[in-house]
């Protein structure tokens, strides 16, 4: 929950060994302006998952998203993503083909598609320190942003620090703090965007 009283809420829950489902909703103020049900089932060599967003069954509007990652080798996985959109008057798909590899100590992901592509690089530095880049770029907007973030995790202290910068001027930062030993954690955030001159601030419970 923010400064402004909007709410990011999910609630994820392991069905089975395999197979896992995931809620989640956004409201800004009093109104509800997001919500999804996830669904991830998790094979010997593949991944396949289906994510409902926003469903409207009066107006017969809403996003289906299916994605499906199989190996090829050990560090080698292939795969693609299909989503449909309809609201009225206007329904639509996108394929997008994608490949992610995967390394002792680094992760390279590859999509692309009729909307443009996603590209992700992940390296792990140490046990403390994670950092990953991201790029995406928009054919349909003629745009392009480029993602920087880390992560640095101190067991003893029970704190994980979390930090991003992009393109476009965001600065984020979240503060997780274990709270043993009860089997909750605090999360603190702030994000500064500096183009659009905008602040925010909020604070999250995690149970489990």
């Amino acid at each position: 929950m923010d400064n402004s009283g909007s709410l990011n809420a999910q609630i994820i829950h392991q069905l089975t060994t395999r197979l896992r489902s995931k809620v989640a909703f956004q409201t800004q103020g009093s109104k509800f302006i997001n919500w999804q049900l996830d669904g991830e089932y998790r094979g010997g060599d593949f991944t396949a998952a289906v994510t409902l967003g926003n469903p409207d069954i009066l107006l017969g509007s809403g996003i289906l998203v299916a994605h499906y990652l199989q190996s090829v080798t050990p560090s080698l996985a292939l795969g693609g993503e299909l989503v449909y959109h309809r609201r009225p008057g206007e329904e639509g798909t996108v394929l997008s083909l994608a490949a992610r590899y995967t390394a002792p100590n680094w992760i390279g992901t590859l999509t692309l598609g009729q909307a443009g592509a996603h590209a992700t690089y992940y390296h792990r530095a140490n046990e403390q320190l994670q950092v990953g880049v991201e790029l995406e770029a928009s054919a349909r907007l003629r745009d392009s942003s480029v993602t920087f973030g880390y992560q640095l995790e101190l067991p003893r202290g029970h704190l994980l620090f979390r930090g991003s910068l992009d393109s476009t001027g965001l600065v984020g930062a979240v503060l997780e703090k274990k709270l043993p030993p009860l089997p909750l954690t605090l999360a603190l955030g702030a994000f500064l965007h500096h183009g659009r001159d905008k602040f925010h601030c909020g604070f999250g419970l995690t149970i489990g």
